[in-house]
């Protein structure tokens, strides 16, 4: 496979064993095609981010290699949310599990589908702080701010509860 492509992704779990689910939707983007998994953070476990009223997340952020397109990977993602066992929901709302495309490269696209980076990531320690294990150095497009310069501003604002770092994730490529 000829890799064209370094892509970051956030993965997140609150319902049933939230630790596999993640394992499961990282074997299964190893599984896609054209696609190889290069790196994984640890496992967090974090606070829900929009609705309060629900069990506290375990997210974490992969990077990807693909030589799939932006919209063939987000069809392949949710393709994969709904093989895990993903149904209908709302939004912000508990979930099994959930896949968001977060950074793709410099690309900067908007589309109804897809917007890249993800509109809100600089806001989501759930987001930053994981990906700033595996990716300190990527760059915003937007803002011009690395990863580390975004998760270290959360950091200096963000309460200490928001966020715990777990342990790293077993997973079968």
């Amino acid at each position: 496979m000829a890799t064209r492509f370094r892509v970051h992704l956030s993965l997140g779990s609150n319902l049933g064993d939230r630790t596999a689910n993640l394992a499961r939707a990282v074997s299964g983007l190893a599984a896609l095609p054209d696609t190889k998994v290069s790196a994984v953070s640890r496992v967090w476990e974090t606070a829900p981010w929009g609705v309060a009223d629900q069990p506290v997340f375990h997210n974490l952020a992969v990077e990807i290699g693909t030589a799939l397109g932006p919209l063939e990977l987000l069809n392949a993602v949710k393709g994969l949310e709904t093989r895990l066992g993903r149904g209908p929901g709302f939004r912000w709302g508990p979930r099994l599990v959930d896949v968001d495309v977060v950074l793709w490269e410099s690309l900067i696209l908007d589309t109804p589908a897809l917007s890249l980076p993800h509109p809100r990531f600089r806001e989501r320690a759930f987001v930053l702080w994981p990906l700033a294990e595996i990716a300190p150095g990527a760059v915003d497009p937007v803002t011009g701010r690395t990863v580390a310069e975004l998760a270290d501003a959360m950091r200096a604002a963000a309460a200490p509860e928001t966020a715990q770092p777990l342990a790293p994730l077993a997973w079968n490529a």
